[in-house]
């Protein structure tokens, strides 16, 4: 999965999720976000994804995404906020 680095620590979460859509819309086109990482808030997309993955290094939102059609991940501050986009070209 491409990932496209995105540095700027004073962006909410809201703010990056559409930040994120737009990159999304610019490099992938039509697009589904597929899976989402806030570790400011510990919350991911799917819930409980990261469950099956206690002790592993790949953290369940990135194993989601990438088993489920993942092109392009938007990661901001180094995985303070992470979004996992597919196109829907092949999701379809």
């Amino acid at each position: 999965m491409k990932t496209q680095h995105i540095d700027n620590p004073a962006i909410a979460f809201s703010a990056a999720m559409k930040l994120a859509q737009t990159t999304a819309d610019n490099q992938l086109g039509d697009n589904m976000l597929l899976s989402w990482y806030d570790r400011e808030r510990d919350l991911e997309s799917p819930r409980g994804a990261s469950e099956c993955h206690e002790g592993c290094p790949t953290k369940g939102y990135w194993d989601y995404g990438l088993n489920h059609g993942g092109k392009l991940a938007v990661n901001f501050d180094q995985g303070r906020f992470v979004f996992c986009f597919g196109t829907l070209e092949e999701l379809g």
